[in-house]
């Protein structure tokens, strides 16, 4: 059964307060409401992590995962994290291959490969993002240009190494725009993707990777979009930067 998953990523925002604040809220609205087979995921700023793990304990719902690292352990990488300072810390998950991080920062499939390679040897488990802009949207190449993506950063992995990747399909024109792809938009991406998987693998593995939407996914329509066959949960943007609209995502199910 392929696991639920609901990701907070803060992005670039909140203080250490407010940081400590709402995971505070997060955590004590978790345990009494959110359904014990979905996994909820806290990725915030790195000056967080240590307070975010603090605050996340013990508890079975609520876990710590950052939003980039760099390919190596350590070195002259000026402004770059480690997996080893990640886990450290106790982090679990990892986001690559964000859309602001392949747009403003040239990550290539290949950087992504290596980093994928990184974290799942740390025991680690990344989540990797994926997706079209409006243009190859617009053009019909969309499908092909997501799973060229898979492809080129996932592919070399073996068999017992994709089942430990988590995949998060963004939509790049639907973030920050108010835009949403629909449900049906969204499971056909989603079936295209596992669909990919199983090419490549088989249909039993490509069965067992959770596949996550991340396109403005709110309180408002997250039903509907957990709802299809193939989508596994989101990755959230700015809906996570509020304790009460995180967790009535999470209770979407």
């Amino acid at each position: 059964m392929r696991k639920k998953i609901v990701a907070g990523n803060w992005k670039m925002n909140l203080l250490p307060e407010e940081g400590k604040k709402l995971t505070s809220e997060i955590v004590n609205m978790a345990g009494d409401e959110v359904p014990n087979d979905v996994t909820l995921v806290i990725c915030p700023p790195f000056i967080h992590l240590e307070s975010v793990n603090k605050l996340t304990g013990d508890q079975e719902k609520v876990f710590l995962g950052a939003q980039n690292c760099h390919t190596e352990d350590s070195g002259a990488y000026t402004g770059e994290i480690s997996v080893p300072m990640l886990k450290a810390v106790g982090a679990s998950y990892v986001i690559i291959g964000h859309s602001e991080r392949r747009e403003y920062f040239g990550e290539t499939d290949e950087f992504l490969a290596k980093k994928t390679d990184k974290i799942l040897s740390a025991g680690m488990t990344p989540i990797f993002c994926c997706g079209e802009s409006l243009e190859q949207r617009e053009g019909g190449n969309y499908v092909s240009f997501v799973t060229d993506q898979i492809s080129n950063s996932l592919f070399h992995l073996s068999a017992d190494e994709i089942k430990k990747v988590v995949i998060a399909y963004e939509p790049i024109w639907a973030i920050g725009t108010g835009l949403t792809a629909s449900p049906e938009q969204a499971q056909e991406m989603h079936e295209a993707i596992r669909k990919h998987l199983a090419e490549k693998y088989n249909q039993e593995i490509a069965n067992s990777i959770s596949i996550l939407y991340g396109g403005s996914c709110k309180p408002g329509n997250a039903k509907e979009l957990f709802a299809c066959e193939d989508v596994d949960g989101g990755l959230i943007g700015g809906a996570s930067l509020k304790s009460r609209d995180f967790v009535d995502i999470a209770k979407s199910y």
